[in-house]
């Protein structure tokens, strides 16, 4: 399965599919700064440090990377990794937390995107990979490489 960039996304975390075993995906909205959108629509967003984490039933994105912009205005100090709040519904938050609090899983930010014009970020409850299972994992996709190489060569 090859995953494409779409046009409307901003960035995304491919070390988040290597280091976890991605169950189930949550759509979240970001609490921003007039700054941050604008560096965002321009494409200076990065989420390979990042996480999640609940803090006082509340959701927050932690690491991730928004680059100012040179032409940010000279009275706004912009922070590029400062921490920004979640928005999602008080029931979605309450079961993540549940995951999170019970079940061991952990919150990770897989991509971030715009949807109808506002800036939303997708999050996975995800189980921590293994070393072995990491192994695994790229000889499979190696061998599925190999015999598409194979399958192509015999037509």
């Amino acid at each position: 399965m090859v995953k494409t960039k779409s046009p409307a996304s901003i960035a995304e975390n491919r070390k988040a599919r290597h280091d976890y075993f991605l169950e189930e995906q949550f759509e979240a909205g970001l609490e921003l700064e007039g700054w941050e959108v604008k560096s965002l629509r321009a494409g200076r967003g990065n989420l390979k440090e990042s996480y999640v984490i609940v803090r006082q039933g509340e959701l927050f994105l932690f690491g991730a990377h928004i680059s100012p912009l040179l032409s940010a205005s000279s009275h706004v100090n912009p922070d590029p990794i400062r921490n920004r709040k979640l928005l999602m519904h008080r029931t979605e938050i309450d079961r993540l937390i549940g995951a999170v609090e019970r079940q061991g899983y952990a919150l990770v930010p897989v991509s971030l995107y715009w949807s109808r014009g506002r800036a939303k970020l997708r999050l996975a409850l995800a189980k921590g990979k293994k070393q072995h299972d990491k192994r695994a994992t790229i000889k499979e996709r190696e061998w599925n490489r190999d015999k598409q190489r194979l399958l192509k060569t015999t037509r």
